[in-house]
């Protein structure tokens, strides 16, 4: 074996089998199996064969032995004798019955070598004998004892030679007929699974190649047969899943084009942000209680949304830093959040809370007002766009605790959520439920609740929407 590499041995073997496709080695297994079943015919078959042949032997004996009663006085001419024992290819034969022995046998007869008794002998005894004459036969005469007509037994002597070429020939007529019908048969079975199994399994293995090579071509898709059975199942499932690795390559491609957009309008978007925020400072000091009252809200807004753009990476996919979390008031994040509801000029949406004033949650303090406000803002933006149903325009947010968590509610009395855009509500892209949405405020909510051990759902309500997050307090 070669030092360095020690499988090379086996890679000859490897050669060799790849060099048989599955329809070869179906081929070669057939004739293999066909061959194995000759082989367990054969045995008890020869056994038998050998079995008949020394009875027709000891029949033919017995008549020789008829011959010489009707002689008179029992004795026969040394002529006629040796007629009868060259009829029957025996040495000499002995039947005996009534108390007698009648023996019709030449002068110096040989010692036997082998005795066999067909009158006891079981299935187990004449499959070893026949094999021991095949494979190891005596240079002697053997004796062959059987069952007689009229008489106790009969036995006779002969060479073993004759039998065992018997037997010989015997065997090359079953091995001729086996190779000639394990051919046949692995012909017959061949055509049938080639076309019924094989061609299809290339078939399907040729779709996946050629699909493996370019997935997002829809064309390379396969179209399923007519079949009903475990093959035209496995197509239909490879159709499937073909479709929608197809479908979701194509989204992710669009979503790369996306992100490697947004990476390269990140940078400015930054500078133009921190500018922002530097006029912010600015703003504070203006005397105008208007501007002193929102002025450090707009300040935190515009440092959390310089966070958020620093936090962008590449490809437009943006990575979710883990919670700071501490124990922080939930009343003032919620007050800041009526003003969102200007953002729809004319439309009066009235924002309501029912917060306690000592109710503090355990969250990140940068993350929770986001989660909240994609929140409000989807709601904000179904009122404006859709309104309501004679009743003036209204977001709720409540808060509680129960046990370790704090339960909040956002919820708003407007069209609610269609039933199409439940089932992908959570997902990007995929779960706006109004026109000119991105699909992408609910699923950021979702995650950095999910950040935090909690959990969101939409319950399910009379009127509108609402919102059910739980976010537990840490172990």
């Amino acid at each position: 074996m070669d030092a360095q590499n020690p499988h090379s041995s086996l890679a000859p073997r490897g050669r060799f089998l790849s060099a048989f496709g599955l329809s070869s080695r179906l081929l070669i297994l057939t004739i293999l199996f066909v061959m194995i079943a000759e082989v367990m015919i054969y045995v008890p078959s020869v056994a038998n064969f050998r079995r008949n042949w020394l009875n027709d032997r000891l029949a033919a004996a017995q008549i020789a032995a008829l011959v010489l009663d009707a002689a008179p006085d029992d004795t026969v001419s040394e002529e006629l004798e040796a007629r009868l024992l060259a009829g029957v290819g025996a040495k000499a034969i002995a039947v005996r019955g009534g108390g007698t022995r009648r023996i019709l046998a030449r002068e110096n007869v040989p010692e036997v070598e082998r005795v066999i008794d067909l009158r006891t002998a079981s299935w187990w005894d004449l499959i070893r004998n026949a094999f021991a004459t095949l494979l190891a036969p005596v240079e002697g005469p053997i004796q062959v004892i059987g069952d007689a007509m009229g008489a106790d037994f009969v036995e006779l002597v002969i060479d073993e030679r004759p039998l065992r070429d018997a037997m010989l020939e015997f065997s090359r007529n079953i091995l001729v007929l086996s190779l000639l019908i394990s051919g046949i048969t692995a012909g017959l079975v061949y055509l049938a699974l080639h076309w019924l199994i094989v061609r299809p399994v290339r078939r399907l293995s040729g779709n996946i190649a050629a699909f493996a090579a370019h997935p997002e071509d829809a064309s390379r898709v396969i179209t399923p047969s007519e079949r009903d059975d475990e093959i035209g199942i496995a197509e239909q499932a490879l159709a499937r899943m073909e479709g929608v690795l197809a479908d979701e390559l194509r989204q992710k491609r669009r979503l790369a084009d996306l992100g490697l957009a947004v990476s390269k309008v990140n940078h400015e978007l930054r500078n133009m942000l921190t500018t922002a925020q530097l006029l912010g400072d600015r703003l504070q000091e203006v005397d105008d209680p208007a501007v002193q009252r929102v002025g450090p809200r707009l300040v935190r807004t515009l440092g959390r949304a310089i966070d958020f753009c620093e936090a962008t990476l590449a490809y437009g996919r943006a990575r979710e830093r883990l919670p700071q979390r501490r124990l922080v008031p939930l009343a003032p994040i919620v007050d800041e959040l009526a003003d969102l509801t200007g953002l729809a000029p004319g439309a009066g949406i009235a924002f309501e809370t029912s917060v306690p004033e000592a109710l503090h949650i355990d969250a990140d303090p940068e993350q929770l007002p986001r989660i909240l406000a994609n929140l409000v803002r989807n709601a904000v933006q179904a009122l404006s766009q859709a309104g309501t149903a004679g009743e003036a325009a209204r977001i709720t947010v409540r808060a509680m605790r129960e046990g370790e968590a704090v339960i909040i509610h956002v919820g708003d009395n407007g069209p609610g959520v269609p039933e199409r855009s439940r089932a992908n509500l959570f997902a990007a892209f995929q779960g706006s439920a109004r026109s000119g949405g991105t699909g992408l405020g609910l699923p950021v909510a979702a995650e950095l609740i999910g950040l935090h051990g909690g959990t969101i759902e939409l319950t399910d309500t009379a009127v509108g929407a609402c919102f059910r997050i739980v976010l537990p307090d840490r172990a």
